[in-house]
């Protein structure tokens, strides 16, 4: 069995879907390892680290899809709209395909792939379950979004973090709010709590107060009436209009009285929640920072534009939508895990065994045998029942990290 890993071709992405260091443990597993040259390079792992490992280097990318049993991605056709679709024509009916694809926000492209007889699997759609953690690959990049947006922030404001007491006087600490607590926003909530910063952070679920208070921070309890905030999954519900109106006005007071605001609230499948209006960046001090997480699905602050820098009545609004691939080497690390640990599940005696009665791969499993598999999918793009005789229903949870 062979499984390629191919150079990522979205702008500015500079990840790759396996590094060296798990390739061992796919090879004693059976698999044989296939790179398109220059696959690593971004990400500070040049082929010849590769090679040590045994790994077979390709020149050419068609080679590489010709040759896989399975294709190892950091984004397929979904999260890689232009530059993506060239690999269509690359790929053979049966063959899978491993990596993100956006399936709730791009579901149309996972229909794409499952017109050409693609096997897709779609790590965004990892249960939440304590067995699929070590596959979580949108856990692992929002630890890193988080630290990152941290250091984001901590580089454009014209202050310091921490309390220094010197001989030109004391440095007061700066004021840190983190807005979703969530696993980038637990991440911030650390680094910025590392850094030195007096740190709040708010969630509509009352359930993360203590997560919030273990890292040091200070819950914000806004005098909202929400009752079970939260669903099954672990994510908060989408609140009312009436509801939404209290919090951002709430937390506008809130955020007046701060330097930087990170906020990181998301609901899959679905625009990111409205948390900082305009109101609220026109009351902050000029000179504080705003770093928004969400940017990619509109965004929680009013007046983010995804990928730019903003500056309004002297905040900056930065609204980064791949932080992870900004410390690829690391990003790249741990995103490689979860695939080869995913990979191996699906690996029996030597032999791929896509067993659909495992709940992990069952309810990761997109497309196949030349339709979408996941009936949430199938709704969101009108395709009706999915009919497959002796086999296990696909179940509809999604999950994001």
């Amino acid at each position: 069995m062979k499984v390629a890993v191919v150079r990522e071709t979205y702008p500015g992405e500079r990840r790759v879907a396996l590094v060296p260091a798990v390739v061992p443990s796919l090879t004693k597993a059976g698999w044989q390892v296939i790179l398109e040259t220059g696959a690593g390079d971004a990400a500070g792992f040049p082929d010849d680290a590769y090679q040590e490992k045994e790994v077979e280097i390709v020149a050419d990318r068609r080679a590489a899809f010709e040759q896989a049993d399975v294709v190892l991605q950091v984004r397929t056709l979904g999260t890689n709209s232009e530059a993506g679709r060239a690999d269509l024509e690359l790929l053979r009916p049966g063959q899978v395909v491993i990596g993100c694809c956006d399936p709730l926000g791009n579901p149309q492209a996972v229909k794409e792939l499952a017109d050409q007889k693609t096997t897709l699997f779609a790590m965004e759609m990892i249960p939440r379950i304590t067995r699929a953690q070590s596959m979580d690959v949108l856990s692992s990049m929002a630890t890193i979004a988080g630290y990152k947006a941290v250091l984001e922030a901590a580089n454009h404001l014209p202050k310091l973090f921490p309390m220094l007491m010197t001989a030109a006087g004391t440095l007061v600490a700066s004021k840190v709010l983190v807005i979703g607590a969530g696993v980038a926003g637990l991440q911030a909530i650390a680094s910025s709590r590392r850094l030195g910063a007096v740190v709040q952070a708010y969630d509509v679920r009352a359930a993360v107060k203590e997560q919030i208070e273990s890292l040091g921070a200070k819950f914000v309890e806004l005098k909202l009436d929400t009752g079970d905030a939260e669903d099954k999954g672990g994510y908060a519900k989408q609140l009312s209009d009436e509801q939404v109106k209290m919090q951002q006005a709430q937390l506008a007071d809130v955020i007046a009285e701060c330097d930087v605001c990170i906020t990181t609230a998301a609901i899959p499948g679905r625009p990111s929640p409205l948390l900082v209006t305009a109101d609220a960046v026109e009351r902050m001090r000029p000179g504080s920072v705003i770093v928004d997480l969400a940017a990619e699905r509109g965004g929680n602050c009013e007046l983010s534009q995804a990928d730019q820098t903003v500056i309004e009545h002297g905040v900056t609004i930065l609204a980064p939508t791949n932080l992870p691939s900004e410390v690829p080497q690391h990003a790249s690390q741990m995103y490689a895990k979860n695939l080869a640990t995913f990979l191996l599940l699906m690996t029996k005696e030597g032999q791929l065994d896509i067993d659909l009665k495992d709940e992990v791969l069952r309810d990761t499993l997109a497309a196949k045998d030349g339709q979408v598999q996941n009936q949430r999918l199938r709704d969101m793009l009108e395709l009706g029942p999915l009919v497959q005789p002796d086999a296990v229903p696909p179940d509809d949870h999604l999950a994001e990290g």
